[in-house]
């Protein structure tokens, strides 16, 4: 077998465990809808948004989840449908991370708290509607907390592979609040140092979505530990160059793609890598411009073309995306030096390229 239709194979395989979850996390959203939304909740836009938010996505962290199974584990549907819950995990993490930032789209569509927000005013309710659509969003993320836990329960893996994956799953929720309450310390206006930055990116982003899932599939399936720890190594690394490219794409995406207005995380005042990095690279003239765009007040269209004049000018896009191929790269020998089932081996290799790519 060629090395082209090996990772045809792989793509397909992946692109075959992505519809899977779709589909399990939508049926198990709309069945919970139905069950718990009766009376005066059943005419709010909890009941329509609640299985629209699940679809759409790249499922990355099931698919890592799945993987890190399939090192230790056979094909089954109990552990692909534990792997899913981390989908709703997320789906929780992005509501309310909209909400936090203010994010009017997300999935190219209405973020959940501008859907309830126009819906309030559209019933002509009191009060601040958008206290209302914040409020209403918080909600709709804690239940995705809860039912991300009641499919992982009911996935239908035995005692003993929930009681081996618990504390993975424990660590990887607690680091994503840790991780965010951290984001929203480093405010662009107080650029921090590029240690906290990364600090940052392996609690909130780095771990969450490739380390914590990968260790937590292989947890469920009782790897062993040499496995789970090469594992380890690529989602650490891996993660940092998931992030790395998401903050490129927050800054220079396409919002046809990326499903956010152009620069978004300019406009949010993120303290991302890239923005940290070309104040580390800036000579004199460019940090005193890129201060003078922290302080402005609002970032306009015109402010946000002249901070990535600036960022490009610095050399921190590039020295960026030297940083991403550079961890792949590292991710990638890590999971050379154990043995692994090929189906999985070949995956990791396809997933790696998947989330960092400059288009995504």
């Amino acid at each position: 077998m060629t090395a082209t239709s090996t990772a045809a194979g792989s793509v397909a395989w992946l692109d075959a465990l992505r519809r899977r979850c779709g589909t399990d996390v939508h049926a198990f959203v709309t069945e919970r809808v139905r069950e718990h939304f009766t009376g005066r909740a059943a005419d709010t836009p909890a009941v329509g948004a609640l299985p629209e938010f699940v679809t759409g996505g790249k499922f990355l962290r099931p698919m890592f989840a799945y993987t890190g199974w399939r090192c230790g584990g056979p094909e089954t549907a109990a552990a692909l449908r534990a792997a899913a819950s981390l989908e709703l995990l997320h789906c929780f993490a992005l509501v309310q991370d909209d909400v936090m930032d203010g994010s009017a789209r997300r999935r190219g569509r209405p973020s959940m708290h501008v859907r309830f927000a126009r819906w309030h005013e559209e019933q002509g309710l009191s009060g601040s509607a958008a206290r209302f659509g914040e409020s209403a969003a918080v909600l709709m993320g804690d239940l995705f907390l809860v039912w991300s836990e009641q499919l992982l329960h009911e996935s239908g893996l035995d005692a003993q592979a929930l009681a081996r994956g618990r504390p993975g799953y424990d660590r990887l929720r607690s680091e994503l609040a840790v991780g965010q309450l951290g984001d929203l310390v480093n405010d662009a206006r107080t650029l921090p140092s590029w240690a906290d930055v990364l600090d940052v990116i392996r609690r909130k982003s780095g771990n969450y979505t490739v380390r914590r899932p990968l260790e937590f599939g292989a947890a469920l399936a009782g790897c062993p530990e040499d496995v789970v720890a090469a594992l380890g190594t690529y989602g650490g690394l891996l993660g940092e160059a998931f992030q790395f490219r998401d903050d490129l794409l927050g800054v220079f995406g396409d919002p046809a793609v990326t499903g956010k207005p152009a620069g978004d995380d300019l406009r949010e005042r993120k303290a991302s890598s890239v923005v940290v990095l070309a104040r580390d690279l800036a000579d004199r003239g460019q940090r005193a411009d890129l201060t003078g765009l922290l302080a402005l007040d609002e970032v306009d269209d015109e402010a946000v073309a002249r901070w990535r004049e600036l960022i490009t000018a610095t050399g921190a896009r590039d020295q960026l995306e030297k940083l991403v191929d550079e961890r792949v790269r590292r991710a990638l020998e890590a999971i050379d030096l154990v043995s692994l089932p090929r189906q999985a081996a070949d995956a990791l290799t396809v997933l790696a390229t998947r989330c960092t790519e400059r288009v995504r």
